[in-house]
């Protein structure tokens, strides 16, 4: 099993909080997805708030069919209005040492803020 939390934020921007009016969104779902949220096209992002916005559990039966899960739920996932973590997200799921899954707490600064 994988977990992604999708935040309204700017990843670009050292994280930067994205409130705004989600004026577009699609889901990911299937078989081994799962996505828990609150949110609907329509909604507004507070500037005081939680930044999560869902988060996006996949399960698979291996690690290797987890992450392919996972590349396919966030590809899959479209927010329009606001920015969000997701091709931050996208780029760690696609990383080779994180497949590989020889990572450590130092793998965000080494690997892709490099």
């Amino acid at each position: 099993s994988l977990e992604v939390r999708i935040n309204a934020e700017n990843p670009d921007k050292n994280f930067m909080p994205c409130p705004g009016t989600i004026t577009g969104l699609h889901l990911p779902g299937g078989n081994g997805i799962r996505v828990d949220t609150a949110i609907y096209e329509g909604y507004t992002v507070p500037q005081n708030y939680d930044s999560m916005l869902a988060k996006i559990i996949v399960h698979g039966k291996d690690r290797e069919e987890s992450i392919a899960k996972m590349k396919s739920a966030i590809a899959e996932l479209v927010v329009e209005g606001i920015q969000t973590n997701q091709d931050f997200l996208f780029e760690i799921i696609r990383n080779p040492t994180f497949i590989r899954g020889n990572f450590d707490t130092s793998f965000i600064e080494k690997e892709i803020l490099k």
